[in-house]
């Protein structure tokens, strides 16, 4: 072959191949598509003036039904979780006392109160009570908390309408706290002592401990999970508290009438926010609805991938109990 024949056939493949090179470079250049939850999202679009203007409309409609709280109420509540929180680490260390722990112990024992439910999501309506977590350490015992606690809570000017449930699924006391209703639960971990920075996601916490420990832990664990799972939280709670005040208003915010709960409705609106993470609040009312009436049932909504930590505990199977009356709508919430 000639030189003038083989420089002819090497432009013709170039030219040939020519598109595809730059096919390859620029998708090669391109950043991996983002994604939020077990799949990648079905838009990243950004919103437009309009969309910010209908979320103000969505505020403003739904502040007469009492969806949002004020500030010196909001401030109210601080107060009221501030001083539980000092008066568990005061009974903390009156029971590590009686139990003879070392001074020093006795002095860095801590103890902490965990808020989880609509309070933490930072959905909650006006003069809804708080759903909260004792967590203390190893040597305090369940029953401690049913008999002492019980008793140094009978005793304080500002609780009123104390009453223990401890044979309940999740044991828990509730009370009034300067006009603030509680729901407080118990939880001991495997740890000398607890720490003000202690994060409750991790699951090694919950080797060893016995299954009412874990139930009452669960309530956080989920609630921390899906704020870390949402790409835009005051996006995600405008839409909840939209979604919440519709639900209520129709009569299907119930577990116990057989309908979805706080935490199921948390769920499928984050799921909603995964799939649009730049969208605002009224953008993500009518894709929230857009969703779920096409979803295929029974499929679970999945915040993530369920994970199997090796801690004996149950992990939703879709091979088992698929015909469960509460498998007919699957939130599965990838913790234990």
């Amino acid at each position: 072959m000639c030189v003038y024949t083989h420089t002819r056939a090497i432009r013709h493949t170039y030219t040939f191949l020519l598109p595809f090179i730059y096919l390859v470079l620029t998708l090669g250049g391109q950043q991996p598509r983002k994604h939020y939850g077990i799949t990648s999202s079905i838009s990243l679009a950004f919103p437009r003036e309009i969309d910010h203007i209908y979320t103000q409309k969505l505020t403003e409609a739904m502040k007469p039904f009492g969806v949002f709280e004020g500030e010196d109420e909001l401030n109210h509540r601080l107060a009221v979780l501030g001083k539980l929180n000092s008066f568990v680490k005061e009974w903390i260390a009156e029971i590590s006392d009686s139990k003879n722990l070392p001074l020093s112990s006795v002095t860095n024992v801590g103890g902490k109160i965990f808020t989880f439910g609509s309070y933490r999501l930072g959905v909650h309506t006006k003069g809804a009570d708080i759903d909260a977590l004792c967590v203390a350490p190893r040597h305090i015992e369940r029953t401690d908390f049913f008999s002492s606690f019980f008793e140094k809570l009978k005793r304080h000017d500002e609780i009123k309408d104390l009453r223990a449930v401890e044979d309940a699924f999740v044991p828990v006391i509730k009370f009034k706290f300067d006009g603030i209703e509680i729901d407080l639960l118990f939880a001991r971990l495997a740890l000398q002592s607890i720490p003000d920075n202690l994060d409750l996601r991790g699951d090694s916490l919950l080797r060893n401990l016995d299954i009412r420990c874990i139930r009452s832990l669960n309530g956080c664990r989920v609630t921390d999970e899906i704020l870390y799972l949402v790409p835009n939280k005051e996006n995600f709670r405008l839409t909840l508290r939209a979604i919440k005040l519709w639900a209520k208003r129709r009569g299907i915010y119930s577990n116990m009438l057989g309908f979805l709960g706080g935490v199921s409705w948390a769920m499928l609106v984050a799921r909603t926010c995964q799939l649009y993470p730049n969208a605002v609040a009224a953008t993500l009312v009518h894709k929230f609805f857009l969703v779920f009436s096409k979803w295929e049932w029974p499929n679970p909504v999945l915040l993530k991938q369920p994970e199997d930590s090796n801690l004996n505990l149950p992990v939703w199977d879709p091979r088992v109990g698929i015909l469960d009356i509460h498998s007919v709508i699957s939130n599965i919430s990838s913790i234990s």
